[in-house]
């Protein structure tokens, strides 16, 4: 599977998916840090891809959504956008809201 389809496979097979520089509990850059913390802080389960364990997703992800920077949120197979989007959705309550509509429809959907 070519490294395109396997980010697609990523953004739509999961609600809420974060790429980003280490893990949740692991964070390697300070904007992923900041965006996993509110990701966390919505209280819903939602997946990662650590992109430096990835080279080649790491290479290729900006050009799937045509966003040059990480970390990037996508939910329900949408681009959201990166640390700051991300932070500011949080700060005005719609994160939370999107998160929870999303895993709760994709907990439907199965």
């Amino acid at each position: 599977m070519d490294v395109m389809e396997r980010i697609k496979q990523q953004v739509e097979e999961n609600p809420v998916v974060i790429f980003m520089k280490g893990t949740p509990q692991f964070p390697q850059c300070g904007f992923s840090s900041r965006a996993a913390e509110a990701l966390k802080a919505c209280g819903e389960q939602f997946a990662y891809v650590n992109v430096l364990a990835d080279m080649e997703i790491f290479e290729n992800l900006p050009r799937f959504a045509d966003w040059p920077t990480f970390p990037q949120l996508y939910v329900n197979g949408e681009l959201v956008g990166g640390c700051d989007i991300t932070l500011e959705l949080f700060q005005k309550g719609e994160l939370q809201k999107m998160v929870k509509d999303a895993v709760t429809a994709g907990s439907n959907a199965g």
